[in-house]
């Protein structure tokens, strides 16, 4: 059973994967948070702070989120609250061909 399962979720895995690989051409931007992986055509981090403690307010549009036990990976919009790092990068036109 617990081989089964853990065939299951690389099978699940390499699926996304594929999937990554597949729509990244589509997005301009790699957003990475501590919970998850994005891609993005539009993005807008605003920097808060409430009672002296600093957290990023993340806005995506157009979307696509990796995590392989969601159904619906597409977004329209997407909203991140976080106290940890955020990592934005562009993608250069030539890694879009890889």
């Amino acid at each position: 059973m617990e081989e089964d399962l853990e065939r299951y979720e690389s099978e699940v895995e390499l699926k996304l994967y594929k999937e990554y690989h597949d729509v990244l051409p589509m997005f301009t931007y790699v957003v990475e948070t501590e919970r998850r992986f994005y891609l993005a055509n539009d993005v807008n981090i605003d920097v808060r702070e409430v009672n002296g403690s600093v957290y990023f307010e993340v806005e995506m549009n157009d979307a696509w989120v990796w995590d392989m036990f969601r159904p619906a990976r597409f977004l329209e919009h997407v909203q991140v609250l976080t106290f940890r790092d955020v990592n934005v990068e562009e993608l250069e036109k030539a890694e879009l061909s890889i």
